[in-house]
């Protein structure tokens, strides 16, 4: 697979759009370029079964973070909370800046 540059950095706060989470909001995590997929903080949650270990003597069910894939997070605008698509345009610098496709300003 290619690698593209996503429309989500981490840091980002997103919307997700499609699955079992759809609706709910958290801040992007990890980036999995090469998988076109990210980790949101809190949002699709899987039980991983932990082994008794030295570590963790007790073993048990944990609840960890899955990621989810790009095309079903949407990026939410900081001052409006409001959920947009992005684009990339030149600034004043040259240089490619993302924008929102709703209100037109930089992100």
């Amino acid at each position: 697979m290619t690698k593209n540059k996503l429309h989500v950095k981490k840091g980002d706060t997103v919307k997700v759009i499609a699955g079992d989470d759809k609706g709910k909001t958290g801040t992007v995590t990890t980036v999995l370029v090469d998988k076109q997929k990210v980790v949101v903080e809190g949002l699709n949650l899987v039980s991983k079964h932990q082994k008794p270990s030295a570590k963790n003597p007790q073993g048990g069910i944990n609840k960890i973070e899955a990621p989810i894939h790009a095309s079903n997070v949407m990026l939410v605008e900081a001052g409006t909370n409001v959920a947009t698509r992005t684009g990339k345009k030149l600034n004043e610098g040259g240089k490619l800046q993302r924008y929102s496709k709703k209100s037109g300003n930089l992100i």
